[in-house]
């Protein structure tokens, strides 16, 4: 079978080019300016929500592929409900995602934005960064999530010096830890305790505001938050709250809630934070090799019903 598949994206005419040279011959592809999507019988998903109406109104599909690891934009549910699989790209961004917790760490703690701004407008500011900022080397950071992106994290912080804790309720074997030479903690020590928090959790309903306003309270004072999880893991507000009272040092934030952000979300307001747009797992390397493995998964699909393991989030 050749299958129709549609990308319900609107992507740059750049990376839409790349996909359509890496698509196998014969595949039907579309665009969201091409054709309904409601007639694919496979969607290939990025960040556009899919709800329960959306999928009734496409009698064809049979396969969701989500093109990155996070499901929380798709109706599983609903899928399930209408006989349409649903598959992820476990860890496919992993590295990307990694490189831009730790850009973020470095970009907060050394005050980046704020020194470029100043030297851009004419301030030569040298004595001020001598006062106010930080860097890695000796601090702990606080993994809260340790899937296949907190242990890229892990990996990426072994050269600065850290030392690197982590909570996740499923701990990994202790040959896990001593390869990436962390130690596991309960939630609260590692709010507590480090330098630097760092999420790395699905957006579900026991993680949604896994960080509210009592658990930002008991972060070290003058603590750094990173988030390139999603923005619904962080109460944005009692956030927003602790860093004009300058309980934390600052926050490296790539998700929100909603995304984009609406012009008076508290965390574009709030002082010392670096904001980017949901881009960490956004590279241009990653494009050809996760449509390769999105293009494989499908191909295992139309052939048996299933896909890998490690990528099935629903299969019907």
């Amino acid at each position: 079978m050749k299958p129709h598949v549609a990308f319900l994206d609107t992507y740059d005419t750049e990376v839409r080019a790349v996909i359509t040279t890496a698509m196998p011959r014969g595949w039907r592809v579309t665009f969201p300016d091409q054709a309904d999507r409601s007639v694919a019988d496979v969607w290939f998903a990025g960040w556009t929500p899919i709800r329960a109406g959306d999928i009734a109104a496409a009698p064809r599909l049979r396969l969701i592929q989500k093109l990155g690891a996070g499901v929380d934009n798709i109706d599983v549910a609903a899928a399930e409900r209408h006989g349409v699989a649903v598959a992820r790209l476990a860890g496919g961004n992993a590295g990307a995602v990694a490189e831009h917790a730790v850009l973020l760490m470095l970009a907060t703690l050394r005050g980046l934005i704020e020194f470029d701004g100043a030297t851009r407008a004419g301030q030569w500011r040298k004595e001020r960064a001598r006062a106010v900022t930080r860097g890695l080397a000796g601090k702990q950071v606080g993994l809260v999530g340790f899937g296949a992106i907190g242990r890229e994290v892990a990996r990426r912080l072994a050269g600065f010096g850290t030392t690197v804790c982590y909570y996740d309720p499923r701990r990994p074997g202790a040959e896990v830890e001593a390869e990436l030479r962390t130690r596991y903690c309960h939630l609260d020590e590692l709010l507590a305790t480090s330098d630097v928090v760092s999420l790395h959790v699905p957006l579900k309903p026991d993680t949604r505001h896994l960080l509210d306003g009592p658990r930002i309270a008991r972060m070290k004072s003058g603590a750094v938050l990173v988030n390139t999880a999603r923005g619904g893991v962080v109460d944005e507000r009692a956030l927003a709250d602790a860093l004009h009272r300058g309980r934390l040092a600052g926050a490296g934030v790539d998700t929100f809630e909603p995304e984009p952000p609406a012009p008076d979300s508290p965390l574009l307001s709030a002082p010392r934070v670096v904001v980017t747009p949901h881009q960490a797992g956004a590279i241009a390397d990653n494009v050809v090799p996760m449509l390769r493995r999105a293009v494989g998964n499908v191909a295992s699909f139309l052939d048996s019903g299933a896909v890998p393991c490690e990528d099935a989030v629903s299969m019907c």
